[in-house]
């Protein structure tokens, strides 16, 4: 039985001209949350985008640190950043924040402890228009805190959602979408990143990888994170395929197996 339908820094491509020549804004999603560590590096690599049309959206998920103080220092310095402020709700509550005062045409993430490629948007914008895409992904390095570089994540070239039942192909600091697509919003869940680019594959019908010679974003990978503990992401992934896809369990069993296999396959890359 096949996975598929509900049942109910350097190293990138010159930039295209077409993308100088005709830009379209992207807002960029940033949430913050006690990030006043990590999160100047963040900004910076938003700032120095090649792709000059963008606003930087940076929702403050009630900071008990200096984090507010440094989007105001950065909003001060530049009109397209622009700050937020939230009691705090969650990275899903912060996200979706952000994406209700968005203006742009397209919309990316970026957390407050990864970063960018300069010409990360300027490629993926031009990828888009190329393909006709209207959702987006690209390569990414997983990078540990003390620096070393722990693996680099390099997708296929294409997914559809039969695809991303199988696995998350779409790390959430790489995505980017049409706002065509309509209104998608951040679920309060385990997986979130997961459960919102699986429902933009399924309208968009298909997701592009940004042809690049090297990765487009970093991934801080933190000891001891949420997504670190295995036993808990599987159960959160069950529930996904039953509760969010409404698979039947024949078709949620073949799924979790798939997601399994591939699982193993990262974990297998990253010891080499």
């Amino acid at each position: 039985m096949a996975c598929d339908g509900m049942d109910a820094m350097t190293g990138a491509p010159h930039r295209p001209e077409s993308v100088v020549a005709g830009q379209a804004r992207v807002s960029v999603v940033m949430p913050v949350y006690n990030a006043e560590s990590t999160m100047r590096r963040s900004i910076d690599s938003v700032l120095a985008q090649t792709h000059a049309d963008w606003e930087l959206l940076l929702v403050d998920d009630g900071s008990s640190d200096g984090s507010a103080g440094i989007i105001a220092g950065y909003a001060a310095r530049d009109g397209r950043i622009r700050p937020v402020h939230q009691a705090n709700g969650g990275v899903a509550s912060a996200r979706n924040a952000g994406i209700d005062i968005a203006t742009g045409d397209y919309i990316a993430f970026l957390d407050s402890d990864d970063w960018w490629h300069p010409d990360k948007l300027a490629l993926q914008v031009a990828a888009m228009r190329d393909q006709g895409a209207l959702v987006s992904y690209a390569a990414y390095q997983r990078v540990a805190e003390d620096g070393r570089a722990l693996s680099t994540v390099s997708p296929p070239a294409a997914v559809d959602y039969r695809d991303m039942l199988a696995s998350n192909f779409i790390g959430n600091l790489t995505g980017m979408l049409d706002r065509r697509l309509g209104e998608v919003r951040f679920a309060r869940m385990g997986h979130e990143d997961y459960v919102f680019w699986l429902e933009c594959v399924r309208r968009a019908g298909r997701a592009v990888r940004v042809p690049s010679d090297g990765p487009l974003a970093w991934y801080l990978v933190r000891e001891g994170s949420v997504s670190a503990n295995k036993l808990r992401a599987a159960s959160w992934q069950w529930r996904i395929y039953r509760d969010v896809a409404g698979l039947s369990l024949a078709r949620a069993s073949v799924c979790m197996l798939q997601y399994v296999v591939h699982a193993l396959r990262k974990r297998r890359a990253e010891a080499f």
